[in-house]
């Protein structure tokens, strides 16, 4: 029987599982597209949420993708989840729909996002505002400036910053605006934010959670009440994964324990190694006990996490030096697999943004 008071590990492994009739231990990949019904009865019960069932698989009503949720939910403790084609689609639909009102990103964050709501969204009249993490003493005040989604990362991307989550929830929801956070770069293993008071968790799947660099994929975790209106943009826009891309997500999260555990302990040997390297004048990482963020990152977090950034002693052109000289780091846009891969932000995540705003959160310093 699965419950969710189960370990992480045990859940990771069977909570969303069906009953195979053919026996299989795990949900197999359902290709179909259309599921067929005895009776029109029997339809409009699952059309009309009297039943759960499958339908038609890009509402998510498929076995493949229903049972990654019901995974993904209870990863994070969230009451259900919605599984995404990318990180960015879960996030383009959570602005969608509940950031009408204005947003307010805190911090730095990935590019794309950056690029999301400084550019495109505001495009569409929704307004959006930024903070840096020294500017939290002007939290309150901007929240009285109509804004209804409070948006942040923690750790950020690229420079690791940890945000109290509890004390910006509380302030948050005390000016009737909704708390989500990114959780990517901790991963479920490390940190559970709803737990801390959020409201709604987002994940770039493609990371931690996919965990081998074959999928793209991406989900939001929260109460019903709140996904249900995310669920139907993503009917809309057609942000579905296929089932094929919702199986190898659902077996990469039956060893994300493991894998991340084995991570954390990997990228806080080699920062300790690095902030003593003469040639580095500045290590990035939750877990040195130097970092600005770590005695927050020790009281909520559970892992410091697989990532690391560090700022060399030299140019742009010393970085680039430094890692194309790399033997065993691939040099990637990515993060969270099994191989190690090293990246600058300013030729990848961040390059879409002017010098000016990677001025501003402090992006393009030689960062790896």
């Amino acid at each position: 029987m699965q419950k969710r008071n189960q370990g992480l590990s045990t859940r990771c492994v069977h909570f969303g599982e069906i009953d195979d009739p053919q026996g299989s231990p795990h949900t197999p990949v359902y290709t179909t597209t259309t599921f067929a019904f005895a009776s029109t009865a029997d339809l409009l019960d699952v059309v009309e949420g009297r039943c759960d069932g499958n339908f038609y698989t890009r509402y998510g009503l498929n076995p493949s993708i229903r049972s990654l949720e019901a995974k993904l939910a209870s990863l994070e403790g969230a009451e259900t989840a919605l599984a995404f084609s990318s990180g960015m689609a879960a996030e383009s639909a959570l602005f969608l729909t509940h950031g009408r009102k204005g947003i307010l990103c805190i911090g730095d964050a990935y590019g794309g996002t950056l690029e999301l709501l400084a550019d495109q969204l505001p495009s569409l009249g929704i307004p959006t505002k930024f903070i840096l993490g020294n500017e939290l003493d002007c939290l309150e005040a901007m929240l009285q400036q109509n804004v209804g989604l409070v948006f942040f990362e923690t750790p950020t991307n690229p420079t690791l910053e940890i945000f109290d989550i509890c004390r910006i929830t509380e302030i948050a929801h005390a000016n009737n605006a909704l708390v989500a956070i990114d959780n990517t770069f901790a991963s479920p293993v490390n940190q559970q934010p709803l737990a801390l008071g959020a409201d709604l968790v987002v994940h770039s799947a493609t990371k931690y959670l996919g965990g081998h660099s074959d999928i793209t994929a991406g989900a939001i975790m929260g109460s019903s009440s709140l996904l249900n209106p995310i669920l139907e943009w993503r009917i809309n826009l057609g942000q579905i994964p296929s089932p094929e891309t919702a199986t190898l997500l659902s077996r990469s999260l039956r060893t994300l324990v493991v894998r991340v555990q084995h991570q954390n302990e990997s990228a806080l040997k080699i920062a300790k190694v690095m902030q003593a390297h003469p040639q580095v004048a500045r290590v990035f990482h939750p877990g040195l006990t130097e970092f600005s963020g770590h005695r927050l990152a020790a009281e909520q977090m559970f892992g410091f996490g697989g990532m690391l950034t560090i700022e060399v002693n030299g140019t742009g052109k010393d970085t680039s030096r430094v890692v194309d000289r790399l033997k065993l780091f691939a040099i990637a846009p990515s993060l969270g697999s099994v191989e190690s891969l090293v990246t600058q932000p300013v030729t990848t995540t961040h390059h879409g943004l002017t010098p000016e705003e990677r001025s501003r959160v402090d992006a393009e310093s030689q960062t790896v």
